[in-house]
């Protein structure tokens, strides 16, 4: 039996009390004393006040106060992981091997010892005297631990759930934590993000690494040592082929890579670069230029083999390639395989991924500066391939985690994610400080310009029309249309021929758009600087050519169609300053080229995306540009375009942020918002 004390201020306390005594029987006891002092209560009763009753009887006006030690940080069921007997030893362990939990209880933070948790298990009361302290017991929280967890889940995935913290088993969250080598490993983990063993040029680089550089390295060598994989998303031009390229000459002169805890692995062997086609010839100049005494190939085009690779060997390989040569490719035992502009395997559907994770490969490394385009499941693609179950299943990963962070800016989930992916992915910004000091300043410029009236006139026809349409739709359909509405808008913004597929005529006069394209060409060639134009239409880049060719300007024009070798005679020759103007499709373009010749970038229409348009940028603002880079945005004043600059301005300000990406999102607009988005607004 229990007493409980209650403590009265006024005459209206005995009127309480039986509205009280009414709802729970037990207070009915003090009715029958002349001054109320105290109840006694039976284990039953104390459990239905620890319980519903409390609501109960605040209701009627009586409130429940209980000692803060009651409240505070009580009772806590955390799950230990570790391994099946057998498959842990002190030199380490499979991280394929299958771990499984035990249940511990803590007390305010402190682990309970076994005849305490025996205590606790065999009570027979909702409240016991522990440590000094009075401690309720929620019969879930017993229930849970009489039974023992049934999740039994892979080293990888451990590892991950140590790193974040907690990890789902039966059905609910808790907090998860590891004994000896399990622990020890998840430890160094967390240290390699913050501070890896530090590591100097390695022999035969012929060039000076930067400090950041340099730390790169270290990282890159202390995560395949410890035989797994990472993500290098530097920022373009900050140089991670060389940051990659001292890897494969640290890890051959080492000659040997080592597992968890220390194992050695086999043999290092040669390295695979997938690329995209633009970048083949870049990588191999900077492999030839960087690392004179490594063999490379181009494993690309006609008469392409594997024949005698040597195991210092580099080599070279499109994303095409791998879909079509992939079990070839899968023949030989490679060291390291890099998957650069890593973006290109952000669906873990594409052919292309599902290739790619066919390959045998001692370590896995994902080159890009742009982790997340659109929504966090491309992270999850990227690093399940370079660390295969650290993010556990993809479903998992986006309820837990996504879903939290992208859509109710969870912080808890962002916390518990950045913790879980801190030592697998190292993000280093140009602005960062100490990061490139040596970069000239950029400028950004959102250039405004007006609809002349034959834009005006689509502009608002294609609205009305097609808005009077989505309003009778529903599902797909209503996504096409939107979807229809959008591109339309964008091209009449461009210019009226690009929407009416009108080629072969005269351009002049018909665009705001293209006027202020032609001032900006006549001062930046007047004064011998020369200019990237990124649009994200091979036909608006088609249409720009015809007309810098008939006012006499000299342009190239690149897109997917252009095969390699022109594609590398385009760089050469717009480096070598003999064509002022380089066009560019967006897709294209907007990757794996060096092209610091250009002083000014004009983004002739938004990809909506501002980390795909960075990246466009940085063609340019990169390590090896010793001009002030100009970048000029054209948007159409008054439209939807003038309204999407808005939001994206927004979204630059939220770091990493991935809501609002691209134009999905727009498909979920209710009507009259989506009106609001597309309805053109005149100049004030």
């Amino acid at each position: 039996m229990r007493s409980v004390s209650l403590y009265y201020e006024s005459p209206d306390l005995l009127l309480a009390l039986r509205r009280g005594a009414a709802i729970w029987p037990p207070l009915a006891q003090v009715l029958e004393q002349s001054r109320p002092a105290a109840i006694s209560l039976a284990d039953r009763d104390l459990s239905d006040l620890l319980g519903l009753a409390t609501e109960d009887l605040a209701s009627a006006g009586i409130e429940v106060l209980w000692p803060s030690s009651l409240l505070g940080d009580g009772l806590k069921l955390q799950a230990v992981v570790s391994p099946p007997p057998g498959k842990v030893t002190k030199a380490g362990f499979s991280l394929d091997a299958l771990l499984e939990f035990r249940w511990q209880l803590t007390l305010g933070g402190d682990l309970l010892d076994p005849d305490e948790v025996n205590e606790i298990a065999e009570a027979k009361r909702p409240l016991i005297r522990l440590r000094g302290r009075w401690v309720t017991l929620d019969p879930g929280l017993l229930e849970r631990l009489r039974r023992p967890p049934r999740a039994r889940i892979p080293a990888m995935e451990a590892i991950g759930a140590l790193l974040a913290g907690s990890a789902e088993i039966d059905g609910e969250t808790v907090t998860v934590v590891a004994e000896g080598l399990l622990a020890d490993l998840a430890e160094r983990l967390a240290g390699l993000a913050t501070a890896p063993p530090p590591l100097g040029p390695p022999p035969g680089l012929e060039a000076t690494l930067r400090p950041y550089q340099l730390r790169g390295l270290s990282w890159l060598a202390a995560m395949c040592d410890a035989g797994f994989g990472g993500c290098l998303a530097d920022d373009m031009g900050l140089g991670k082929t060389i940051q990659v390229i001292a890897l494969h000459l640290h890890r051959h002169r080492a000659g040997t890579a080592s597992g968890p805890g220390g194992v050695p692995t086999a043999s290092t062997g040669p390295t695979l670069v997938v690329c995209p086609a633009s970048m083949l010839g870049t990588w191999e100049r900077e492999v030839r230029r960087f690392a004179p005494g490594i063999p490379v190939r181009r494993y690309h085009g006609g008469g392409r083999h594997l024949r005698a690779v040597a195991g210092d060997e580099v080599v070279l390989v499109t994303y095409g390639v791998v879909l079509r040569d992939a079990a070839e490719l899968a023949g030989l035992d490679w060291g390291l395989i890099v998957a650069d502009e890593a973006q290109n395997v952000k669906n873990p559907n594409s052919r292309t991924a599902r290739e790619l994770r066919t390959l045998p490969a001692a370590g896995r490394l994902a080159l890009t500066g742009t982790p997340v385009e659109n929504r966090l499941s491309e992270l999850w693609s990227i690093l399940d391939w370079t660390t295969p179950g650290l993010l556990g299943h993809l479903e998992t990963f986006v309820r837990r985690i996504a879903v939290p962070v992208e859509r109710y800016r969870d912080a808890e989930a962002t916390m518990r994610l950045t913790a879980l992916v801190r030592p697998f992915l190292l993000r280093r910004r140009k602005s960062d400080p100490g990061i490139a000091p040596e970069l000239p300043p950029k400028t950004e410029t959102d250039l405004l310009v007006p609809l002349t009236a034959e834009q005006v006139t689509l502009y608002e026809a294609v609205v009305r029309e097609t808005m009077d349409a989505i309003a009778v739709r529903q599902g797909i359909e209503r996504a096409g249309l939107v979807f229809k509405l959008l591109t339309s808008l964008k091209q009449i913004c461009n210019h009226p021929a690009h929407y009416l597929k009108q080629h072969g005529t005269a351009l002049a006069g018909r665009s705001g758009k293209l006027a202020a394209f032609d001032d900006l060409t006549d001062v930046i060639v007047a004064a011998g600087d020369s200019m990237l134009v990124f649009t994200q239409y091979t036909e608006m880049a088609t249409l720009l050519q015809q007309h810098l060719d008939a006012r006499g300007v000299r342009s190239l024009f690149l897109h997917g169609g252009v095969p390699v070798r022109r594609r590398e005679e385009m760089v050469e020759e717009f480096q070598a300053g003999r064509v002022p103007v380089f066009l560019l499709s967006l897709r294209a373009g907007g990757t794996g080229l060096t092209l610091t010749r250009a002083t000014h970038v004009v983004h002739y229409d938004r990809w909506w995306n501002p980390a795909v348009e960075d990246q466009a940028t940085d063609r340019a603002y990169r390590i090896g540009q010793d001009n002030p880079v100009q970048v000029h945005r054209l948007i159409a004043e008054g439209t939807l375009e003038d309204r999407i600059a808005a939001l994206l301005e927004k979204k630059r300000g939220r770091a990493e942020a991935v809501v609002g990406a691209g134009e999905g999102w727009i498909a979920d607009l209710s009507d009259g918002v989506l009106n609001q988005l597309v309805s053109r607004r005149a100049a004030s």
